[in-house]
């Protein structure tokens, strides 16, 4: 006898004469495929779309900037002119640097009387502060008015991520113009570390922070104290991490095979439980004719 290499289907056919249509069984048949059809769907749009995924862990990602964290700074005082604006930057480390000049610039807003003071510059990732006041300028006014808006304030690379909502320029928008104009402003921020890893491994480095802030007129034994607007910084030792992944193939095509298999199985039980209980009824229905 030929050996017949048939007998290994476990898949046998019935023929079709043998089998019964049901309009149960269509209707069942009919919501098991578009159940199918919206659970692929959506497996689809999952697997097309990049998912972010943080973690949290103890170290310093940028080891490469030299200990430096860049800075960009964007504050406008209506009621102070520009001759007057002056950054000055001072740490732990014993950097104090007054009137900071390189990669700023000085705007003059309401025809002189006030000044926007735009500013790129580096600090060291030590706690220290840097503070906008007149203390550069040649002869220090009688009242300076330190009322202002921060447009921006950012630390290390710009992240442009839909999917990411953190606080990277947590004080862009806040507004003290309806303040004591000779009041004092202290901003204590406290950096966190934060990467940002694509799907190709590329890296940029930024830093997201918190903010407290306080107003005050400061006094010392021979009078009041020129108000300034000090941002005072701490470094957080956790640093966010941000990885784009994509779900892989294999688990894709795991999850539309469990769809397909476990939804025609469920339709199949509901489908015989269904007939076979109809059928039970009809011998009922013909035993109580007898």
């Amino acid at each position: 006898m030929p050996f017949d290499f048939r007998r290994f289907d476990i898949y046998r056919k019935v023929p079709k004469d043998l089998t019964q249509p049901t309009y149960t069984g269509a209707i069942i048949s009919v919501c098991c495929c578009l159940f199918i059809l919206f659970l692929f769907l959506s497996e689809l749009t999952g697997f097309i779309a990049t998912e972010i995924v943080n973690e949290l862990y103890v170290d310093d990602p940028d080891k490469d900037s030299g200990g430096k964290i860049d800075v960009s700074l964007n504050i406008s005082l209506p009621n102070l002119h520009c001759e007057l604006v002056g950054l000055d930057i001072q740490d732990e480390m014993g950097r104090h640097e007054v009137g900071h000049i390189d990669n700023s610039m000085k705007i003059p807003l309401n025809d002189g009387e006030g000044c926007r003071f735009e500013g790129q510059f580096s600090i060291n990732k030590v706690p220290g502060n840097f503070h906008v006041s007149t203390h550069s300028a040649t002869a220090q006014p009688q009242n300076p008015d330190m009322t202002h808006v921060i447009h921006k304030l950012s630390f290390g690379d710009t992240l442009q991520v839909q999917n990411i909502h953190g606080a990277f320029n947590a004080l862009g928008g806040a507004d003290k113009l309806t303040s004591n104009p000779l009041a004092s402003h202290d901003y204590i921020l406290k950096i966190v570390p934060t990467v940002y890893e694509d799907k190709s491994g590329k890296q940029r480095y930024s830093y997201q922070y918190t903010v407290a802030n306080k107003e005050y007129v400061a006094y010392s034994h021979t009078g009041r104290i020129i108000p300034a607007i000090w941002f005072r910084y701490d470094l957080s030792p956790i640093t966010v991490k941000y990885t784009e992944r994509r779900q892989p193939l294999y688990r894709f095509i795991t999850t539309i095979c469990a769809i397909i298999g476990g939804t025609f199985t469920v339709a199949g039980i509901l489908d015989s439980c269904i007939f076979t209980a109809s059928e039970a009824w009809k011998k009922i229905q013909l035993g109580k004719m007898q």
